[in-house]
Parts: C-alpha cells; structure tokens; sequence
C-alpha cells in the first residue's frame, strides 16, 4: 500500500513542475510584453486616436472626427505621393529582384572566393538606406557628379539627375535597384537547395540552359520569389531617408521625388499637422496590408511548394 501511494505522489509531480516552468517562462517573456505594449501597441493606438484629431504637438488634440480621412481625398500633393511612390515600386522592386536573381545564379556556379563576392555584394545592402550614402549618391547624380564626369570624357554634356523633375526618381530606383545584397543572398540560398539530378534529367532529354531556368529553376524558386517581393514591397514603400537626403527634405522638383513617407513627415513635424500625419500613417499601413494581402491570394496561382 505504501508503495502505492509513494507512485501516485510521483505521478502528481509533472503537472507541478509544470506549472513552475509555466511562470518561469512569464517571467522571462515579461519583458518582451511590457516593451510590446509600451513601444508598439500604446503608440499604435494613439495614433490611430490622434488620427481623429487635430493635433499640433503643442496643444491639447481636439476631436474632429473622421475629417482628416476626408481632407485627403481633396489633398493633391497627397495623389502627388502616391503616385511617385507606386511608380517607385512597381519599376524598383521588380528591377531590384531581376538583378538579384541574375547575380545569385552567376555566383551559384560555385566561384572561387564565393564568400568574399557575396560579402562585396551584400555590402549595398547594409548600406543603401544610411545618410552617408544617400550624400554620396547625391553627389554622383549631382551637375558636378560622378556620372557627368564620365560622360564629359566622351563630350556628352549631362543634366543635374538629382535637380531635374525627368530624372530624379529614376537616381533613387537606381538606388534601390543597387541595394540587391539581401534578396541576392536568399536567392542564393534557395538555388543551393535544388537538386542537381533535375537539371542532369532536363540536359539528357535535350533541354538547354533557358528551358532549365524556365522550367525547373523558376518553379521551384517561387516560395523564394514570393518571400522576396512582400519583404521588398513592403521596404519600398516605407523608403525615406533617401528620398529626404537627395532632395533635401523638399520632395524634389515639382515633387518629383515626393514619396508618401516624406510627405507624412513633412505634414507631422513640419506643419505640426500631427493628427493629418497620424491618418496619413493608417492609410500607408492600410495600403501595405492591402498590397501583402493580394500578393498572399495570387500567391496560390504561381507559387508553387514542395509537399
């Protein structure tokens, strides 16, 4: 009998133990949920109070109601924003990927030096959104730039890329085409998991280099594809510090290079518009989370998975 009781006090001890790891482990997680409601849930749910307001950082917010989602379908520099942006990343992140995708498969035919190529190339990346490369970048696109000192070697007279209304979008797409480092490395990293007796089957029955990208190469690269593009999609559309050195803070000529972020930001801490910025801020996350949405249903129809 006494060892019976002594067995069901042993068989009681899990569920204890249990228990303590279930504290130990809140009060290790503490932290992480103080941070999460302090830096990222109260934040967010003043700014989508103070997006009902008029607010100017300097007196109390006053309740409007929903006129500042109404004010923007009457704001034109707003339209203005939105359409430099789509273009931005409907022509950077698809270029961006393109020369990613190449480069990944030039370094995947086994390089010597493979990890000092990929290094050199994901450099760009770490730092293409930084101040001082945005300054450099301004520089070379500048009248007196790099770029119009190459072509005065051939008597091309060059324009000021930066300063000029045709070309300045095109000097920050290049920018972020230039900036493939971090896609290139997850390109990289899905090549080397396709099997090489694919591409062995695909040349015995005939098929050349083309036919093996199109056929085995993109296929079974798309769940890589997809990751890429809703991880840069979502990027491009939050880009600002480039867009804010290279025009000085102005959105460029004739807006030109007004991006929606330096329009929020002009709106909050220039204007101290502050409650028109904080529903400038819910639309940006409202067309991101509309963009990732139609990107995860289309998904269905060209991403293709490995079950």
């Amino acid at each position: 009998m006494a060892v019976i009781q002594e067995f069901a006090k042993t068989r009681k001890a899990p569920p204890e133990r249990r228990k303590g790891d279930g504290r130990a482990a809140l009060i290790f997680l503490a932290p992480w949920f103080i941070g999460l409601a302090l830096i990222t849930a109260f934040p967010l749910g003043a700014s989508l109070y103070l997006s009902f307001t008029d607010y100017s950082l300097l007196e109390a917010p006053n309740w409007l109601g929903l006129d500042n989602y109404q004010r923007m379908l009457e704001d034109p520099r707003l339209g203005k924003a939105l359409g430099v942006t789509f273009v931005y990343v409907f022509v950077s992140v698809p270029l961006q990927l393109a020369a990613a995708l190449g480069l990944a498969i030039i370094l995947d035919k086994g390089l010597k030096g493979l990890a000092i190529y990929r290094s050199v190339f994901y450099l760009p990346s770490l730092l293409g959104a930084s101040v001082a490369i945005a300054i450099l970048w301004r520089q070379v696109f500048g009248a007196d730039g790099l770029i119009n000192q190459l072509l005065g070697l051939f008597g091309i007279q060059g324009e000021g890329w930066v300063s000029h209304p045709d070309y300045a979008l095109g000097t920050l797409i290049v920018l972020n085409v230039w900036t493939f480092g971090a896609p290139m490395v997850i390109f990289l990293a899905g090549l080397r998991q396709i099997p090489q007796m694919y591409y062995e089957a695909a040349a015995i029955d005939g098929a050349g280099r083309f036919r093996q990208f199109w056929s085995i190469t993109v296929p079974l690269l798309t769940p890589i594809i997809f990751f890429n593009l809703v991880l840069q999609l979502i990027g491009a559309f939050q880009t600002f510090t480039q867009a804010f050195i290279v025009s000085n803070g102005t959105g460029g000529p004739v807006d030109s290079t007004l991006f929606y972020t330096l329009y929020l930001y002009q709106r909050g801490f220039g204007a101290y518009d502050m409650g028109y910025a904080s529903a400038l801020a819910w639309l940006l996350l409202l067309i991101i989370a509309g963009m990732t949405a139609a990107n995860f249903l289309i998904s269905k129809y060209w991403v293709f998975y490995d079950d």
